[in-house]
């Protein structure tokens, strides 16, 4: 062999060895988790309150739209703010721990069934009180006015979910089927 071959192969070996040993510290600093992110309660609950902060201007910035293009005279103030109220999403309960889940296992299949059906009629309550703030709101409307409010309900601004890209499950991106 020559030189040149010989001093191209030790190069090549050096770095080799040097990735290895990089790669080793890399693999050893890995923080540990269960995606392998460590993650505190805290930064869980900061980023918790940033994603509920964004929500609450996605909202208001949706709220001060519908606002703007329904022209809203002084006597339909109260309804809307009413409408809005009653669509306030519902506090969530902060029993969600794994304590609070343990316990719901253990209860016998009945029981669970029965807190199953009880939760499902609060949130039928919750429905109910936002229909008859939604016909309460909807009778004050002028024809015109009914007619922004329905195209909106119908793109998932209000009355509905947001359906994300404008489609329904299996047709993201995709038009609506007529």
């Amino acid at each position: 062999m020559n030189t040149l071959s010989k001093h191209i192969l030790i190069a090549f070996a050096a770095l080799g060895i040097a990735g290895g040993a990089i790669a080793q510290t890399a693999t050893a600093a890995a923080p540990e988790g269960r995606h392998g992110h460590a993650v505190s309660a805290e930064q869980r609950a900061a980023h918790k309150a940033e994603r509920q902060a964004k929500h609450a201007e996605r909202r208001a910035q949706r709220e001060a739209k519908l606002r703007a293009d329904l022209k809203l005279n002084a006597q339909q103030e109260p309804a809307f703010a009413a409408f809005l109220a009653a669509g306030k999403p519902a506090q969530r309960l902060q029993a969600r721990d794994h304590g609070e889940r343990a316990k719901f296992a253990a209860l016998p299949a009945p029981q669970r069934m029965e807190r199953m059906i009880e939760r499902q009629k609060q949130r039928t309550a919750r429905m109910e009180a936002r229909l008859a703030a939604l016909n309460n709101f909807y009778a004050v409307l002028t024809p015109e006015q009914k007619k922004v409010f329905d195209s909106q309900a119908m793109r998932g601004g209000f009355g509905g979910k947001h359906r994300g890209h404008g489609g329904h499950h299996g047709q993201r991106g995709a038009a609506m089927p007529s």
